[in-house]
């Protein structure tokens, strides 16, 4: 009878110990993932789809968790999230980020890139992996880039064609002080306020005007305020998906693989989503009546950046990717 219990008492011990053995990443888990868009926003449906990839990649091992709508908090609390590894994975604009990460301040440079074509180049190249890997010495893992779109200024007040049709405006940005830089380049009084309460300030008159692309001002409603919506197309800076380290160190070499693949295969199908919305967003607003200013001058727009530029590339580094990305076809 001793010995018997002995041996229960070791093989109890052995399958404990081979327990213990086993890398965390061979446990099933789910992966919180940030987004401040709503449920039918292409970069959700591209996280969703990320998720498909990744539960079928894994046998279900690993599925990922998409809280849209902001239910995570705004972005900017998000981030901070991201990187004490609360918050898993984050879908954000570059222009978020930039006070943590230098380099990516680059991507939201105004006036850089000529077209969307001209941003895809860079991205999808060694510019773009060089941005991307640059994130680990700021406590992110970057995985991939997805399409914003072109950014122009929208408002309730006036027409803007001019420097001067900008003046005396109140202009929502983002929480990024190189936007508020841009837009009092401009001429304009900016605003920084979290993405979601922007609705609210056109509503109580807090702000006269914004700055995003066709998606975004249509999904939030912003057309239904703002009835002049100007293309300056001034920004073309794109969003990032990030993953926290301490959630990339809990995934095994072959797992850090899969997510990286899958993030990248969800990249091309957020693009395809994206140029449909927009399309969709565009007709939407002239439909409703908003008067889509095209006859404008983008010269003045252009030099007002002058100081911008010349206070980033002060940098001897940013200077040089600035320079790259002038000089990529």
């Amino acid at each position: 009878m001793y010995r018997r219990a002995g041996l229960s008492r070791i093989t109890m011990l052995a399958v404990a110990l081979s327990w213990a053995a086993v890398p965390a990443s061979a446990f099933a888990r789910e992966f919180r993932t940030a987004d401040t868009q709503n449920e039918d926003y292409p970069t959700v449906q591209a996280l969703n789809y990320m998720d498909r990839l990744i539960a079928e990649r894994t046998a279900g091992r690993h599925r990922i968790v998409v809280f849209h709508s902001r239910q995570l908090g705004e972005e900017k609390e998000t981030l901070e999230q991201t990187r004490a590894g609360a918050i898993d994975l984050n879908r954000t604009n570059v222009a978020l980020i930039g006070t943590m990460v230098p380099s990516v301040n680059v991507l939201a440079m105004p006036f850089l890139f000529r077209s969307p074509e001209h941003l895809q180049t860079v991205l999808d190249g060694p510019i773009g992996s060089e941005i991307l890997n640059s994130l680990g010495d700021h406590g992110f893992v970057g995985l991939a880039f997805y399409d914003s779109g072109a950014r122009s200024i929208y408002n309730s007040v006036r027409p803007v064609r001019s420097l001067d049709d900008l003046k005396g405006l109140r202009v929502r940005v983002q929480q990024s002080e190189r936007m508020s830089d841009m837009v009092r380049a401009l001429g304009a009084q900016p605003v920084q306020m979290p993405y979601g309460q922007v609705l609210t300030g056109f509503a109580t008159g807090l702000i006269d005007g914004a700055e995003n692309n066709w998606a975004s001002f249509v999904t939030t409603g912003h057309y239904k305020y703002a009835g002049y919506y100007t293309l300056t197309r001034h920004t073309f800076s794109p969003d990032v998906l990030l993953m926290s380290q301490k959630a990339w160190a809990s995934l095994s070499p072959e797992e850090q693989t899969i997510f990286r693949e899958a993030a990248q295969r969800s990249s091309a199908y957020m693009r395809e989503r994206w140029r449909e919305l927009e399309e969709r967003s565009r007709q939407q607003a002239e439909l409703a009546g908003v008067k889509i200013v095209t006859d404008i001058d983008r010269k003045p727009f252009e030099a007002a950046m002058a100081g911008i530029y010349a206070e980033a590339e002060r940098d001897p580094a940013i200077s040089a990717l600035i320079e790259r990305i002038r000089n990529m076809e």
